[in-house]
């Protein structure tokens, strides 16, 4: 990549089709990091569910401690990181919450299992066993029946709105290609960086 397009967005798409392809699991996988309110930083895999120029978009339990981070602390950082391509994208920015109507459309998409698991999981809080989790799953899937499975009230999704996307491509002898995009008033400003 020598002279990087104006949008970061189209270029991620690109990079993810690549990476759709070559994957074996998961390519739509990102470490999402957040803060609490003293400042004290977590990270953890979520899935990437959407992403277009108003952002990219993950779906979670919102009584998670990702949850509480960001909502204390609306500010987040992504990660992509395709190790057969030998690529690596950062984003970040801040942090809204996806629309009722979109977050419910999405969960509409999700396998039935994963839809009772939302209202089963009692997600970042400790679990006596196993078979704890497994009578919750049981409860609402005799709750639901054969019916429609609506979105847990507890479970929504968010959108981090990028304000910087760091593009990294492995070159030999550890002399890597990074490219900085950063959100100005008029729009992207491309820094092509050191490795």
């Amino acid at each position: 990549m020598s002279v990087p397009p104006s949008d970061p967005v189209a270029l991620f798409h690109e990079w993810m089709a690549e990476a759709e392809a070559a994957e074996p699991n998961d390519p739509n996988a990102m470490a999402l990091a957040t803060c609490d309110p003293s400042g004290r930083p977590s990270v953890r895999m979520v899935l990437l569910k959407g992403a277009d120029p108003a952002g990219f978009v993950f779906y979670t339990n919102l009584e998670s401690r990702k949850a509480r981070e960001l909502a204390a602390n609306p500010m987040a950082a992504l990660c992509f990181h395709w190790k057969t391509l030998r690529r690596q994208i950062r984003v970040e920015g801040p942090i809204t919450p996806v629309g009722e109507a979109e977050a419910d459309e999405y969960f509409a998409t999700r396998a039935r299992a994963s839809q009772i698991g939302a209202w089963a999981s009692l997600q970042s809080r400790r679990l006596g066993g196993r078979f704890e989790l497994e009578k919750r799953v049981a409860e609402f899937g005799a709750r639901f029946g054969l019916g429609k499975v609506p979105r847990p009230p507890h479970w929504s999704g968010f959108r981090l709105a990028p304000d910087r996307v760091e593009f990294w491509q492995d070159r030999p002898f550890r002399l890597h290609d990074r490219f900085a995009y950063i959100l100005e008033s008029g729009g992207w400003r491309v820094e092509h960086l050191y490795p």
